[in-house]
């Protein structure tokens, strides 16, 4: 039954001398840490059990492997199968199988939910989700005590700590990386905290909104403003350099994703982790990220490329990938499963924000130069004597532009 379901969409022959490429980021930092190993364990036990398919990977680094992907595709030699950052301008171009025309019923309906949504283009499922995380404040114990403060729950006492530890000397009391390395999602943690964020709950931009401008004022004057965010301008602090920071001890607070806890605790640093404050609480949602994998009709491989997709969101290769990399699953299945052992207890608290988080709306064609728009502009709203409400003003005339040309 599943096996037919899998294939309903596809305009491949056989399940005979069949050989499926696929194109995939690496999580890994090193060749030891590289995905390839994964990719090529999991490889190894789905061709000894279909002889007559063969699965061709090739990883390529975060820097390469969306360039790479639409190289092959603008040369008429698009993989079978990508998992790569994005994509919704493949399906807008009528590249791409829909999900529902590949996977299983059981497979398709263990998606998580939220990461489901954040799938579909104009209502249908293109987007299969592979890896995920969330957002939560990380602190530095050791600081904290030396401070004599407790983790924020609000803005104010956000604000609070952070004096306390610039009292205290602390290089960077909260690291703010607006640079243009990731700046767009450092700016969606807070908008979303501010109650906002870049869209409203039917999907148009709301990037100017008031919640907004009063998210990014704050910024300013309360953190930027007062001195409360190190000595590097948030301009020119990228992700990866305030992350190495916090693992030198140099960062009282910053937002951060499970990477960071390897990269703290190998250097030493006795962290903390909290929900994200907002303006009175505990912010209401938190920033969820997700890449994705997507099938290619060109070569009309759809029944065995479903086939294999069925196994690779499996609970055994799912958890697999998740432990490797400190991610979360994407699947409702093995994330019961994660919840519930005590060997994964340190991604609890991220798996516990999934359910409340929002992702990028990476259904939108138009999302991928809102996002370059919003790394080159951001900073200068939270910069001495600028202007969020025209910084927003602006963001927001460019992406109802291309959205409506999209």
């Amino acid at each position: 039954m599943a096996a037919t379901l899998a294939g309903c969409g596809g305009s491949g022959g056989g399940s005979s001398d069949v050989t499926l490429r696929l194109v995939a980021a690496d999580y890994g930092d090193s060749k030891a840490t590289s995905s390839q190993k994964y990719w090529d364990k999991l490889v190894k036990e789905y061709e000894a059990d279909h002889p007559g398919v063969k699965v061709e990977v090739s990883v390529y680094s975060w820097t390469d492997v969306d360039r790479k992907v639409k190289e092959m595709v603008a040369a008429g030699k698009a993989p079978d199968m990508a998992q790569i950052g994005a994509y919704a301008d493949y399906a807008a171009q009528g590249d791409l199988y829909k999900v529902d025309d590949l996977l299983s019923i059981p497979a398709e309906a263990n998606f998580v939910p939220q990461l489901t949504d954040a799938g579909q283009t104009n209502q249908t499922k293109y987007g299969m989700p592979f890896a995920s995380s969330t957002r939560l404040l990380f602190y530095n114990k050791t600081l904290f005590s030396q401070a004599g403060i407790t983790p924020p729950r609000s803005w104010s006492e956000l604000a609070a700590d952070a004096r306390a530890l610039k009292s205290k000397g602390v290089k960077y009391p909260y690291a703010l990386p607006l640079g243009p390395e990731e700046a767009q999602a450092e700016t969606m943690q807070w908008l979303l905290s501010g109650g906002g964020g870049y869209t409203d709950d039917v999907g148009t931009y709301s990037i100017d909104s008031a919640q907004n401008v009063q998210t990014l004022t704050w910024l300013r004057d309360e953190l930027v403003g007062k001195g409360l965010t190190g000595p590097v301008a948030p301009a020119k602090l990228n992700r990866a350099d305030a992350f190495a920071a916090f693992a030198r001890g140099e960062v009282g607070m910053l937002s951060g994703h499970p990477t960071l806890m390897k990269m703290a605790a190998d250097k030493g640093v006795k962290f903390g982790m909290v929900p994200m404050p907002g303006t009175n609480g505990r912010a209401k949602s938190t920033m969820g990220v997700a890449d994705w994998m997507m099938a290619f009709k060109k070569n009309g491989h759809g029944k065995q490329i479903g086939d294999f997709l069925d196994f690779v969101y499996s609970d055994k290769n799912v958890l697999a990938f998740s432990h490797e990399y400190d991610l979360l699953p994407v699947t409702t299945s093995a994330s019961d499963a994660m919840a519930v052992d005590q060997n994964d207890k340190d991604l609890a608290p991220f798996l516990d924000e999934l359910p409340s988080s929002v992702l990028y709306p990476v259904g939108k064609t138009s999302w991928a130069g809102i996002s370059a728009d919003i790394k080159k502009e951001i900073a200068k709203a939270v910069s001495p004597g600028g202007s969020p409400t025209g910084v927003l003003g602006t963001l927001q005339l460019k992406a109802t532009t291309e959205d409506s040309a999209a």
